[in-house]
Order: C-alpha cells, then sequence, then structure tokens
C-alpha cells in the first residue's frame, strides 16, 4: 500500500526521493507547498536530507521512518520534508553549517528541525529507534521538541533568530588589504601533512576513526614536491597510493575506490562508491605516474577507467554517480568471499596461494567473511611459485576475471544513475588526461562523449546550465562547481587534442561564472543570482569531497589568463585567494586543492607555443615529452603548420607565432616575459626547468 505522500515524491527522479516514496511518512519534497502548510498548520519542520547511496541514512529509514507509530506522531505534529544533497548542496549547506554552529559533528542523514517559516534551530544526524550511544530515540526527540514548541515557543524562535544571525553573518569572505597569499602557507600544509602521516599505512591520520582518501592533499604534495624535490613529499604520495591501492578500501576484484576506510589499515572500508572519489583518485594516480615512470600508478588509473566504463558509464555517455554500500539490506555483502566459495571460483592449481595473496581466511576480517586485500609485495609470491612477474600477474588478472563473473550473479547494490554536471566533469577531466599522458585516444573519446552528454541534456534553451540528469529530465540550475568544473574538463580535453574550440567553451563557462556567481567585493556565491532564494546565499572554498567551486573558479581562470582568454580573470583569481587567504594560512589541509590553485598564482602559468607539421617525428618528440611530463602550471597550445590560422585566431597567446616554414618553433613565456624561441626538444627541456628551478 502507498503512503500518503506517494503523489508528491513518485514523480520525482532523484533515486533518494523515490527510495523514500513508499514510507508511511508523510513527507514532501523541497517545496513552497511544504512551507505554506507548516505556516497555516504552525508545525515545526523537519528537513531531512541525504543520497541514494548512504547507509546510515537507510538504517533510520528502515529503524524510524518505516515505522507506523513513528511516521504517524511525524505525520500528525510536523511537516516532514526530504531533500536529495547531491541535487540540492545549496540547502544541504545551509543545513550543515546550522548543526556545525549547534557544536555538532556532521554527517548523513541530516536531520534538521526549523520554525514554521524555514529557520533551523536544532538537530543532529543519525537518530536510533531506541536510546542508545547516550542519544535519545528518534521518537524522544520528536516529543520533546513538540513539548517545548507548545510550552516555550518563544525560546525556540528565539534560538532559531541568533542562528539565522550567525549563519547571515558572514557568507561571503572578503579579500584582505594584503599582497597574494604567501609561500609559507603552502608550506605550513605540507609540514602540517608530514606531522599526521602514517607511515605503516600511508595516508593522514587526524584524530578520527575513519581515514578518508586524500586526493587532493596528494596532489598538492607532488606540486610542493616539483618546487622542492623533497624525496619524503613524494613517498607520501606513494606509499598512500600503494596502500589505498592494495586494502579493502579498494575494490580488488571489480577495480574503484570506496568511500572511506573504517579503520586506519585502509581494510574494512564503508563500501559504497562514488563517482568523484574514483575520479580524483585516478588523477593522482596519472600525475604520480608522470613523476615516477612507476607503471603501477599507471595501472591504478587504468583500473578505475575500466570500471568506470564497465558499471558507471550511462547508455548516452554520461556518468551515474554512485554505487550503494548495501544490498539485501546488509552492508557490503555484494563484496564479501567466504573460504569456500573463493577456492571454488579461483584457478584450481593456484587457490591456495591466490587465497593467501589477498589475505581470505577462515575467520574472515568482516562478519565471518573476507575483504580482499594485499598486505605483502606481489614479488613474494612470485618467487614461491619460481614464475616471474608478467606469469604470477597474468594468474592474478585471470582469477579477478573469475571472481568478477562469479560476484556479477549476486544481487548488486543500488546504483544512482542520475548525472550531476560537477562529478562528471572531474571524471572527464580524468578520462582526458590520461588521454594525453598516456596517448591513449580511446580515453579521450569517452571525455568527449561525456561532454557532448552534458551539452545536449543538461543546457536550457536560453543557455543556462542544469545539475542534475535523469530519466529524460534536467533540473535544478547548476551551482559554481558544475560551471567551473565543467570549464576546467574542456581545457583538459583541449589539452589531449588541441581544438581549440574546447578553449572557447571553456571561455564561455568562465563568462557564464562572472555573469551569474560574481561578488566583485569577495569570494564567487555557490548559487547563481537566479537560483532559489534560500537562507543564506554562501560563498565557500573548503575543498571537501571534491574542490570547492571558489577552488575550481580560481584555477579555471588562472589556466584561461595564461592563454590570453579574457581580460581581468587573473585580477578575478586573485580575489578568490585573497579572500581565503585566513583560511589557508589557518586551516590549509582543509582547503588543499585551492593551495594548488595559489601555487600557480604566486608562480605564474608557464605558457608553451607549439607550431610545427604534426607528422614530423621531432613535432611528435615535442608534444608527447609535453604531454607526459608532469608540469601542471603549464598550458601548451599547438598550431599545426597546415592550419594555423584557426588556432592562431582563437587563442590568443598562439597569435603570431605559427611557423613560416614548417619547421618546428616554440615559444616560452610567463607573464609578460617570453623567452627566445627555441627549435628543439633538448633546448625546451633545459628552458622549461630553467624556468621551474628560479
Amino acid at each position: 500500500m502507498l503512503s500518503p505522500n506517494s503523489n508528491r515524491l513518485i514523480d520525482q527522479k532523484s533515486p533518494y526521493l523515490l527510495q523514500h516514496a513508499h514510507n508511511p511518512v508523510d513527507w514532501f519534497p523541497w517545496s513552497q507547498e511544504a512551507f505554506d502548510k507548516a505556516r497555516k498548520e504552525q508545525k515545526l519542520i523537519l528537513v531531512s536530507i541525504g543520497y541514494a547511496t548512504c547507509h546510515w541514512c537507510h538504517v533510520m529509514e528502515r529503524e524510524s521512518f518505516e515505522d507506523r507509530e513513528t511516521a504517524d506522531y511525524l505525520n500528525r505534529n510536523f511537516v516532514a520534508i526530504k531533500v536529495d544533497r547531491e541535487e540540492r548542496p545549496d540547502i544541504d549547506q545551509v543545513f550543515m553549517d546550522a548543526l556545525h554552529a549547534l557544536g555538532e559533528q556532521g554527517g548523513w542523514p541530516l536531520n534538521m528541525f526549523a520554525t514554521p517559516d524555514g529557520r533551523p534551530f536544532t538537530g543532529g544526524t543519525y537518530f536510533p529507534p531506541k536510546p542508545m550511544y547516550g542519544r535519545q530515540s528518534f521518537r524522544q526527540v520528536l516529543e520533546s521538541l513538540q513539548f517545548y514548541w507548545h510550552e516555550e515557543k518563544e525560546k525556540i524562535h528565539d534560538t532559531a533568530e541568533q542562528l539565522t544571525t550567525y549563519l547571515r553573518r558572514a557568507p561571503a569572505p572578503e579579500p584582505l588589504d594584503e599582497p597574494l597569499p604567501q609561500w609559507d602557507c603552502v608550506e605550513k600544509t605540507v609540514q602540517a601533512y608530514r606531522q599526521v602521516f602514517d607511515q605503516e599505512d600511508g595516508g593522514f591520520a587526524l584524530q578520527r576513526p575513519n581515514k578518508f582518501p586524500p586526493s587532493m592533499g596528494l596532489q598538492l604534495l607532488l606540486r610542493y614536491h616539483l618546487r622542492t624535490g623533497n624525496p619524503s613529499d613524494l613517498y607520501m604520495v606513494e606509499l598512500t597510493l600503494e596502500r589505498m591501492r592494495n586494502g579493502g578500501i579498494y575494490d580488488q576484484v571489480g577495480g574503484g575506490l570506496c568511500r572511506y576506510s573504517t579503520d586506519y589499515r585502509w581494510l574494512v572500508p564503508h563500501f559504497e562508491k562514488m563517482l568523484y572519489d574514483n575520479a580524483l583518485f585516478a588523477q593522482v594516480a596519472l600525475e604520480c605516474f608522470q613523476v615516477t615512470k612507476n607503471p603501477f600508478h599507471k595501472e591504478i588509473a587504468e583500473d578505475i577507467f575500466h570500471y568506470i566504463k564497465r558499471d558507471m558509464l550511462a547508455e548516452d555517455g554520461g556518468f551515474c554517480s554512485a554505487e550503494d554500500a548495501d544490498s539485501e539490506g546488509h552492508e557490503g555483502l555484494f563484496y564479501l568471499w567466504s573460504p569456500d566459495e573463493f577456492k571454488k571460483t579461483v584457478q584450481k592449481d593456484y587457490s591456495d596461494i591466490l587465497a593467501n595473496y589477498w589475505n581470505v581466511t577462515h575467520e574472515g576480517n568482516f562478519e565471518g567473511k573476507n575483504i580482499l586485500n594485499v598486505s605483502q609485495p606481489s614479488n613474494a609470491f612470485s618467487e614461491q611459485l619460481g614464475l616471474d612477474e608478467n606469469e604470477w600477474q597474468s594468474i592474478i588478472i585471470k582469477a579477478r576475471r573469475k571472481l568478477l563473473d562469479v560476484r556479477a550473479q549476486r544481487i548488486r547494490p543500488l546504483k544512482d544513475d542520475k548525472v550531476l554536471v560537477s562529478w562528471n566533469a572531474l571524471m572527464i577531466s580524468s578520462f582526458a588526461q590520461a588521454a594525453r599522458i598516456l596517448d591513449h585516444d580511446e580515453y579521450g573519446i569517452t571525455a568527449t562523449n561525456a561532454l557532448a552528454f552534458i551539452e545536449e541534456n543538461l543546457i536550457t534553451e536560453d543557455g543556462r546550465l542544469l545539475r542534475r540528469y535523469r530519466d529524460g529530465d534536467a533540473n535544478f540550475p547548476a551551482y559554481l562547481s558544475d560551471y567551473a568544473q565543467l570549464g576546467l574538463a574542456c581545457l583538459d580535453i583541449y589539452a589531449w587534442n588541441y581544438e581549440p574550440q574546447y578553449i572557447l567553451k571553456a571561455h564561455h563557462w568562465a563568462n557564464e561564472i562572472n555573469r551569474l556567481f560574481l561578488n566583485p567585493d569577495g569570494a564567487y556565491y555557490e548559487t547563481g543570482f537566479d537560483a532559489e532564494e534560500v537562507l543564506v546565499r554562501k560563498a565557500d572554498g573548503h575543498d571537501g569531497v571534491e574542490p570547492s567551486g571558489n577552488t575550481s573558479t580560481a584555477l579555471l581562470f588562472l589556466k584561461l589568463a595564461s592563454f590570453g582568454m579574457g581580460l581581468g580573470l587573473l585580477s578575478d583569481a586573485e580575489r578568490i585567494l585573497h579572500s581565503f587567504s585566513p583560511h589557508l594560512h589557518q586551516a590549509g589541509v582543509n582547503f588543499s586543492a585551492m593551495l594548488s590553485a595559489l601555487i600557480w598564482a604566486r608562480k605564474g602559468g608557464i605558457e608553451v607555443v607549439v607550431s610545427g607539421e604534426e607528422s614530423k617525428s621531432e613535432t611528435k618528440e615535442v608534444l608527447q615529452w609535453l604531454r607526459q611530463t608532469f608540469l601542471p602550471e603549464v598550458v601548451v597550445a599547438f598550431i599545426p603548420s597546415d592550419d594555423p590560422d584557426p588556432v592562431s585566431q582563437q587563442v590568443p597567446i598562439a597569435e603570431g607565432r605559427a611557423s613560416s616554414d614548417e619547421k618546428l618553433l616554440i615559444h616560452v613565456c610567463q607573464g609578460q616575459l617570453c623567452h627566445a624561441p627555441v627549435y628543439d626538444l633538448p633546448s625546451l627541456k633545459s628552458l622549461i626547468m630553467q624556468i621551474l628551478n628560479n
């Protein structure tokens, strides 16, 4: 039997809202209808925020929202609103900030209570069905709030007013009257990473029970290592990548990174897989491969891309958002193996040694079963078998295929198949970077197809980018991060194929950012001026699970400025960095990606223009070196001798720099300083290294 709210949620496209369509709770989507009802009936509002692959959201749904008595009480006394945080990060951010302001730790589900006019005054994350962990049950919370609403309503209004005033006090950081943030904030952040580095298992012990993928921090360390040559910083990156790839946090059978590890050994993950985590993990692996040339890092990225193309690629070219942790009502069940099932599946002659390789035991390491993980060097097993490493790797590959085939017969976790622009843009960048670095055009085609999907399905007739696409429906005005990361994705595609249209696309999105999100007095707003008005119009720079919108905007503007595109973009980028200067100095580990942008701003981008005949070996050699070398603050424009005009006319730094005689010609500039042209790869290498070492 459908719940009273079935007509309200059943037509929603959000997988998360659809999960709750059958609840006996009388849910509303975020809507004027819900607030009108609350005002008319003078009821408190429950704003319950989560997402489709959230494990504890499922737990609370089963325990409380599917409980008829609890639902009846909630329906009588409250107006209940369900929000998908991935569709509406603006709403999530306001209520999460409110929770933090109350001194509580954030997470999902996020259950906040508000006055009938929508002002939050209290809340929490997961509430148990019975008192436990020193917390009241959900029913007790509801009853307590109902009592205070009737007996001490003014106190609730006072708290809501104080909290709202606090949230609105400084919604957007403003630039300080000082120069661009100094190098010392980068150095302090790197030192902070060194102090909390886990020397045994990699990653960073940040005084919490869980370990999250630190991809943006690792990318910062690679950039710092390029500047200083300090081997310990590169070691932190390499050890972390190795331990994560070999740990239970990584799907040893099907590929792909899970959301986080519940222990410091990367063994027991929270089993959900998010698109953004895998995009960022692939990017840092590719960059580490550029630095070290260690094929292990290339294989990490390639394995992730194989997983994404197999399991997360939508039919029309976009990327799905996530895979759930739960299946058949149990977390991780899809990924676990008993010793008998494992040994029956893999090659009989090697079943014991493969069980040893993946640490499969009769006791198990998670609820009596086994999360596959690798804790010994691969060559220890090849030597034991008297095989060379290639032969041993072929045995592992064959075993993975067999395990994958058997696992495919199980009931899969839910796939959240909505397409989100910023997350897709991160993965587009990853594929485009792989196409460039690994010289693999198929990856580039995947990237351009995904971009075409967004352009065809997520842009309105009047040019407004939208946030989410699912099942034929595009909705919600896109946010700053969507625009900025899409612009960066276009530049990553250009860096692979050198087609000027992609620089022009990036420049278009940059102009749209300044049209929709501009705050001339400080950091850019997260929402456009045309978006729905919520309690606070925020401007944030914190690099959480993905680079913040302001971080990506700063980097997009810096790159476009290096290409000579758009007057004022450099000063716009510097205004962002100025605005977050106190944060960069005081809490740099929370702004790691923005610090990478700061390195670009302080050093100045290096502009390289290559002109020559594309088919000639010397031209190919130069382009290959530029593509495959770790040069994170370098932009490259290529002018083919047979068709110079389109590039020279559309990419400002290429103007007047075409080779007149089809011979290789290379111009290198930094800021306002242009060096004498060079004509071969050794001269280019020498010049680039000279600039980097200054």
